[in-house]
């Protein structure tokens, strides 16, 4: 079971003990849906951390726009400085899909302006999920596309242990994310991406790259 390290300056208060309880123990009894309730403020952030701790179960919270993610993804960052939290959202800062306006016989091209460091984020979120277990990913509804295999992803790894030397890390070791391949001071594996030193880590991943639009 992942370890998720809450860190809280307070303590659940209030009404929040007894939700907490009662989320949990729906978890146990496998209920598919629960609903937290609360105002504006009330604590419903710090209850849900709360729950993520004592479950230790890998999370995904989702928002239904960018700006209430960021906002979630700095509270659960400050909640879990010793764990994974990630943010996925969708990196276009700009699309405008292809259009046909019969009316004037216009057509409209596909275009779109891609931020590179919402990119370089979502990345790192996919390179978290397949290297370790306690990670909380804040995201929009872009993560509910598929990103292809992560069968495919896993063969892009590379597995590297203190006090062992192998030639492939040297070679294929580092990334644009600063995934280089890297062993804990604890002699526990890491994981790091094997896509070469490129600035543009998707240039070395075609199954993210296969149905979005070139930037212009």
């Amino acid at each position: 079971m992942p370890d998720f390290q809450l860190v809280a300056p307070y303590q659940p208060a209030g009404d929040q003990p007894q939700a907490i309880d009662q989320l949990i123990q729906g978890i146990k009894d496998k209920k598919q849906h629960q609903t937290l309730l609360g105002v504006t403020g009330s604590g419903k952030t710090f209850t849900m951390a709360n729950v993520i701790a004592r479950s230790g179960r890998p999370a995904l919270v989702m928002s239904h726009n960018k700006t209430l993610a960021a906002q979630l993804y700095g509270e659960f960052k400050e909640f879990f400085p010793h764990n994974a939290v990630r943010y996925f959202v969708s990196y276009y800062d700009y699309y405008q899909p292809e259009a046909y306006i019969p009316q004037r016989d216009i057509y409209i091209e596909k275009d779109s302006s891609i931020n590179e460091e919402i990119e370089r984020l979502r990345l790192a979120c996919t390179s978290a999920l397949v290297s370790r277990n306690d990670v909380i990913v804040v995201a929009s509804v872009s993560c509910i596309y598929g990103l292809g295999s992560p069968d495919d992803y896993r063969k892009m790894i590379v597995t590297s242990t203190a006090g062992t030397s192998s030639s492939s890390t040297s070679t294929s070791a580092g990334g644009s994310f600063g995934s280089g391949a890297t062993s804990s001071s604890s002699g526990r594996p890491t994981r790091s991406s094997a896509s070469g030193s490129s600035c543009s880590a998707t240039r070395s991943r075609p199954w993210l790259t296969s149905t979005r639009p070139r930037a212009r």
